[in-house]
């Protein structure tokens, strides 16, 4: 009776001190409340251009939902469970706050609380969780205000997206999306009850790691929803005896997108001036042209050792690869390295010496545009020595000439230096800048890559764009579309475009790197769609045979990219001992990965075609024989012709020890020559003809006779 009585005397005590503090709540007025407090953080969701989610970037998951677009039963479920008295108090209630003091008071220890749902909200968005009369006056005051401010309908809705369910999701819509898979309006009232059952204890009453005390705790819901009028008895049985039946959809961070999450949120800062913190609270869904295949592929294949090739076996070394959609510019996948780490060092950005790769935009693309040049034109091929720089080809073998499209081929460098020297400086930078490239060097070394500060893959990437589509540069972008946490589109690419070649010199430049891949250093590694690209490899001074960079930049109909590989410090014991066929493979690799619509290379209708390369056969069996016509000698020489029939043949006859060209034959492999002398020995020879260079190939076998001998054995086998 003794501790009844106190009890009594505390409850009143209670009410009048509440009374007393609602007045002075009342006074107080709107001062407790800072409103932008209650703008809660939302993940910003990552989403292909078809809609597919790539991954969600958030300090807390939270996906908010309308109090529309949740069932009246999971209402239900949360207000029974935590507030059964919602809808008639406002803000406190004095009899819950009466009758838990009174218990707590009866067991000389808190054994119940008495908080509502409007207190609760309070205490979460504004106060801490310490324990102290002051925290709960606070939180009374707010609960009264938030009530005086805002409908049932609106606490409850920011109470549901406020609260936390375990496993890093915010918020009733991640609560759902994460254990059931499915938006909060699908949600069965089994699910609701088991949702409502969280709050309390997320870690205890996992369902992923504690099924069987979520199963209790949900049936328990369901029994206080049963007596609280919102199921019937059956219904609370038939629903008890359901199992949990869950479908997780947890949002990871993949590896795989981890520089491209990177290099969307630098966009995001540059282009839309949001910070990245901004990004990580502000709900917003960010659209990117991302190809989750090509992604994907791209992070498994840089795990693969046998592409890159160190000298350092414990420290394999390290690479990057950037590909875009050759139309539109969208970046379709990006690996910065290795084993990128968020906010690590991204080789995608990381300037080197591009190597051989760098001739197509500083020299040959360039000289084409300049119409004094085309694919055949005949470069000097010869070790010259230009103010004390003498360029050497990487077998020190020269031809003396060379067909432009075969330097580009073959990659030989003294072809490309004297180009550059004949075309200027000055004139093959200005077509650097137009490509995105914008470089201090002023000599000759420009020619062969040999640039101080060097090039990253994402500017080679964007400079062989052109080459791609029309000649023309397209600023290359990671988002597409960007939408606030409403829904409102407040962001859009707009990729700067710029001319470079012509449309001409472009398609020229395709079909001459489409030589590279078919025919020159970029053959090795398989690819099921057309491919043009160039090579480009550093050597490391310090070691005979060792290689600083080996590059890949190419293109398909469809995308245009680069790899780079080597280490980020080049030394004695870490070098790279595998030239460029090894990202020639692993771009290859990739680009395999896609979808592709075409698998060849459409010429525009205002360009003309690229003659093909003619190959020069070696002719090893010419022979002649002696004819008559009206009485008089002739020499019919045979060979076995190329089967192109555009190869000439000039033919010429030896006599005496002089050589002279006597006529020159198309497409065939054979030739008269009347009007011949009985006395004296003659010898022919024939040489194929390049009719694209006028370039003679490889002298035939000679065949020698003197007519008189011939004329004598032919006769005598007549007669018998």
């Amino acid at each position: 009776m003794k501790k009844l009585g106190i009890g009594l005397v505390a409850t009143i005590a209670v009410f009048l001190v509440g009374l007393l503090g609602y007045l002075g709540i009342l006074l107080a007025g709107n001062y407790a409340i800072d409103e932008k407090k209650l703008v809660m953080n939302s993940a910003t969701k990552l989403v292909t251009t078809e809609g597919d989610l790539i991954t969600k970037l958030y300090i807390e998951n939270r996906d908010p939902v309308s109090i529309e677009d949740i069932p009246d039963h999971v209402q239900e479920a949360f207000i029974a469970t935590e507030d059964s008295r919602f809808y008639d108090h406002h803000g406190l209630d004095i009899k819950a706050i009466g009758r838990a003091l009174y218990r707590d008071i009866l067991a000389g220890a808190k054994v119940e609380g008495g908080s509502t749902i409007t207190q609760q909200l309070a205490k979460n968005v504004f106060l801490t969780n310490d324990k102290s009369w002051l925290r709960k006056t606070k939180e009374a005051v707010i609960a009264i205000n938030l009530e005086r401010n805002y409908s049932k309908e609106k606490i409850l809705e920011m109470y549901l997206n406020q609260i936390y369910f375990g496993h890093g999701a915010y918020g009733l819509q991640s609560a759902s999306k994460l254990y059931f898979n499915k938006e909060t309006t699908e949600l069965s009232i089994e699910e609701g009850a088991l949702l409502a059952g969280l709050p309390k204890a997320p870690s205890h009453y996992s369902p992923i790691e504690h099924p069987e005390k979520s199963k209790e705790r949900r049936d328990l819901i369901l029994s206080l929803m049963e007596k609280q009028d919102y199921l019937t008895p059956e219904k609370a049985v038939r629903l008890q005896g359901k199992t949990v039946a869950l479908d997780i959809a947890e949002v990871t961070k993949n590896p795989a997108f981890l520089t491209y999450v990177d290099m969307t949120l630098d966009e995001a800062k540059t282009k839309f001036n949001l910070s990245n913190e901004e990004v990580l609270k502000g709900g917003y869904k960010i659209v990117v042209p991302m190809d989750i295949t090509l992604q994907k592929t791209a992070y498994s294949e840089f795990q693969n050792k046998a592409f890159f090739k160190g000298s350092d076996p414990d420290t394999p070394p390290e690479g990057a690869l950037t590909m875009m959609d050759s139309k539109s510019g969208g970046v379709v996948a990006v690996q910065g390295g290795r084993d990128y780490v968020q906010k690590g060092l991204n080789h995608v950005n990381t300037r080197r010496q591009p190597g051989s790769s760098f001739k197509p935009i500083a020299v040959y693309g360039p000289a084409l545009d300049k119409k004094d040049y085309h694919p055949y034109t005949l470069l000097k091929d010869e070790k010259e020595d230009y103010n004390g720089y003498s360029p050497s080809n990487y077998n020190d073998r020269y031809t003396g000439e060379m067909p432009l499209y075969d330097a580009v081929r073959v990659s030989a460098n003294a072809p490309a230096v004297w180009l550059l020297n004949e075309i200027g400086i000055s004139y093959s930078k200005s077509y650097l800048e137009k490509s995105g490239i914008s470089i201090e060097d002023k000599d000759l070394k420009i020619a062969l890559g040999g640039i101080d500060k060097g090039v990253t893959p994402f500017e080679m990437m964007e400079a062989y764009r052109p080459f791609a589509h029309e000649g023309e540069r397209v600023e290359p972008y990671f988002i597409e579309e960007l939408y606030d946490h409403e829904g409102k589109l407040v962001g859009k690419a707009k990729p700067k475009k710029e001319s470079v070649y012509s449309e001409q010199t472009a398609w020229y430049m395709t079909r001459i790197l489409e030589g590279v891949v078919k025919n020159g250093t970029a053959q090795s590694g398989q690819v099921d769609t057309a491919l043009a690209g160039k090579t480009g490899t550093t050597s490391y001074e310090g070691v005979d045979g060792g290689v600083r960079d080996a590059w890949f930049v190419g293109f398909t109909p469809e995308i245009v990219g680069s790899v780079w590989m080597g280490y980020d410090r080049t030394t004695n014991d870490q070098y790279l001992t595998g030239g460029s066929e090894y990202p020639v493979q692993l771009f290859k690799k990739v680009v395999n990965a896609h979808e592709t619509s075409t698998t060849a290379f459409q010429k525009p209708s205002d360009v003309k075609e690229m003659e093909k390369p003619v190959q020069l056969p070696e002719i090893v069996d010419l022979e002649a024989e002696i004819d008559f016509l009206y009485g008089l000698p002739a020499v019919k020489l045979e060979w076995t012709p190329s089967s192109d029939e555009r190869v000439a043949y000039n033919i010429y006859e030896i006599k005496d020890g002089n050589r002279k060209k006597i006529d020159t034959v198309e497409g065939k492999g054979e030739f008269t020559k009347y009007s011949v002398s009985f006395f004296g020995s003659v010898s022919y020879q024939v040489v194929p003809v390049n009719p694209l260079t006028e370039q003679e190939g490889t002298p035939s076998n000679e065949t020698s006779f003197r007519i008189l001998d011939r004329f004598i054995d032919r006769n005598e086998e007549e007669t018998g």
